[in-house]
């Protein structure tokens, strides 16, 4: 679908303290945007500002600090904000049966409820500019998902279907809603996941953490860096025709095709082999 081009070359960007928001911040930056990069502590804002950012604290995991990051931004460009990348978010490891539910809870409140909502908060200024753009992380794993990142698969399955139902309802207002489908990115997110698996998951069950810590490991040789995924999204906010879907590494491309292709059987085969195979030996 054809897009008017951004009047006002405005973005907000979340999750800027590292990895793909701050490469994404720095190319927008480099192509003429006015970026406004975000990031919850506020040590990575300090960051942020020193290299030259407008910058300020929005954690998505907190109602009041949406709504404040959302009124401030839009202040901060006259109203006019032409842009928004939802960045931030966490991958919850670990088996479903290890999973709190508060857990699991927390990993909805980061990786959909606050991008939902912040999204719904500057929806309202781009309609009336008649342009805009909105473009979601999500991850390959929104579209084929793996053992041990359930809860995490289970919130970009939930962003995937988001902007499809968005993108759809938004059609001739002039905004338009993507999706980048990242695979193994070189970043913190496997290190971050395994704090978080530390700090999270029951213990003493049937799995541990050094299989998820292998999983992890074995996508290494597929990887890019943030910018791979930073030029993706800067496509979908400066073409007049951004796709709906923008792939980022090779097992991007290909795990949705062999979850189409296979019969479910066969997949499940698949991922339980892979899944003994990187089971750490007992002793």
């Amino acid at each position: 679908m054809k897009l008017p081009p951004v009047p006002n070359r405005s973005v907000l960007i979340t999750g800027c303290s590292t990895g793909i928001g701050r490469a994404a911040a720095k190319l927008l930056r480099a192509r003429g945007w006015r970026v406004l990069a975000t990031a919850r502590k506020a040590a990575d804002v300090e960051a942020l500002a020193a290299e030259g950012f407008e910058s300020f604290l929005l954690d998505v995991a907190d109602d009041a600090s949406v709504k404040d990051g959302a009124a401030r931004a839009l202040a901060l460009v006259g109203g006019a904000l032409g842009a928004l990348v939802n960045n931030a978010g966490y991958g919850q490891p670990g088996a479903l049966e290890d999973v709190s539910r508060d857990a699991i809870r927390r990993q909805f409140e980061v990786n959909v409820f606050g991008l939902q909502d912040l999204t719904n908060r500057v929806l309202p200024a781009m309609i009336n500019a008649g342009a805009g753009r909105v473009v979601h992380l999500s991850s390959v794993l929104g579209r084929a998902v793996i053992p041990m990142m359930g809860a995490y698969c289970a919130t970009k399955h939930a962003v995937e279907a988001l902007a499809d139902a968005q993108r759809i309802e938004l059609r001739g207002t002039g905004v338009g809603v993507a999706l980048v489908e990242p695979g193994p990115i070189t970043t913190e997110f496997h290190r971050n996941a395994r704090a978080i698996g530390e700090a999270t998951l029951r213990r003493g069950t049937r799995f541990d953490l050094e299989l998820y810590a292998a999983q992890a490991s074995s996508a290494n040789r597929f990887s890019l860096p943030p910018d791979a995924v930073a030029e993706a999204i800067a496509h979908a906010l400066e073409s007049t025709r951004p796709r709906a879907r923008y792939r980022v590494t090779l097992p991007a491309k290909v795990a949705p095709l062999l979850r189409a292709l296979l019969p479910t059987c066969a997949y499940d085969w698949l991922l339980g082999r892979r899944l003994n195979a990187l089971q750490p030996a007992k002793t």
